[in-house]
């Protein structure tokens, strides 16, 4: 299970180059401002959010914690943050919904089964989902050397809860040298998908949609094109294809094609409220944490999620003090200098 979580694509360079990119950027604090306050408080897409810290999508959180997303739900909810929840959960979303007390949006995979895929966007739109987040860059699972020597697979009592089990039956048959997660992903994802399928999930609902994958200029030009409602600049945690751009020195070039018509999130590599001070003023609106949710909601469920939450929106608060920046706003390109290398 640690080497699911923790484990990345291939060699796992992108895994470390994603922390790397962070160890690049210097602060330009200004000095003689008014942070008596300092408002961490932001809007994306109509929700409203204590902290630009949010949790992003990750499959299967019973294998960390037996409440599993519901826990999630509530650590996030306890720190204002945002939550996007995996299709791959392993608690429903009706559960995920009532035990929610901050927004949450729906991450999807392009399955093969599209009346599958058309029933989970309408289940999340009547128990309250804030936006669909259509994964883009996984048409095949990365080669996760981690698990297939593992032979993982899931248990018996864990399961994607909200899709049938006869569409995951494959992730829970173990064998050696094979993940059975990479193996279910061939049978159940569409690695046919182009952006003209997206007006096929449009018609299906009202929700905002959220293109997360993207890591060029020219992929942020067509999600425009198409109406994307926002984007996240993200390489799966470096678990997909590796030797793809750190997504914070990719952030800069997918803001700049977007040109401000569409917020721009980011996830990789995001581990306090420092590298939350950088991504914001190299252009992101917000940040989504992924491995440190998790170990969060494995050491202590709820409390734990919110704990890391809390402690990453504290960090984000001091770091706005010393840097002279009172409120998100304020933080912009003249915050941050990159270095040409890491020390």
């Amino acid at each position: 299970m640690w080497d699911f979580f923790e484990g990345g694509a291939e060699g796992e360079r992108t895994v470390g180059d994603n922390r790397r990119a962070f160890g690049r950027v210097t602060l330009r604090p200004r000095v003689l401002v008014d942070v008596s306050r300092c408002d961490t408080a932001v809007e994306v897409l109509g929700a409203r959010l204590r902290t630009p810290v949010g949790v992003a999508p990750t499959a299967y959180h019973r294998l960390a914690h037996p409440d599993g997303e519901v826990a999630t739900a509530r650590g996030a909810g306890a720190a204002g943050a945002l939550f996007v929840v995996s299709i791959y959960a392993s608690r429903t979303l009706e559960d995920v919904a009532a035990a929610a007390t901050s927004p949450w949006w729906l991450q999807l995979y392009w399955l093969r089964r599209r009346d599958v895929l058309a029933d989970l966007v309408a289940r999340a739109a009547a128990a309250g989902c804030g936006a669909v987040v259509l994964t883009v860059d996984a048409p095949r699972l990365g080669r996760r050397h981690r698990d297939a020597r593992n032979g993982f697979a899931l248990g018996p009592g864990i399961r994607a809860a909200n899709l049938d089990p006869a569409v995951t039956a494959s992730a829970h048959l173990p064998a050696a040298g094979r993940s059975a997660l990479a193996a279910h992903a061939v049978e159940a994802v569409d690695p046919s998908v182009t952006w003209s399928d997206l007006a096929w999930l449009r018609a299906r609902s009202d929700l905002p949609l959220v293109l997360k994958g993207v890591l060029t200029a020219e992929d942020a030009a067509l999600a425009v094109d198409h109406s994307a409602d926002a984007l996240v600049v993200s390489n799966h945690g470096g678990r997909q294809l590796d030797r793809t751009p750190a997504t914070l020195d990719a952030l800069a070039e997918v803001v700049a094609a977007v040109g401000g018509a569409i917020p721009v999130l980011l996830d990789g590599g995001v581990r306090g409220g420092t590298d939350a001070f950088a991504a914001l003023a190299l252009g992101a609106r917000a940040v989504l944490l992924g491995r440190p949710a998790l170990w969060g909601l494995a050491a202590g469920g709820a409390a734990g999620v919110a704990g890391v939450l809390d402690l990453a929106t504290e960090e984000l608060a001091h770091t706005m003090a010393l840097a002279g920046r009172p409120d998100l706003a304020s933080i912009d390109g003249s915050a941050v200098r990159l270095r040409a290398e890491a020390r």
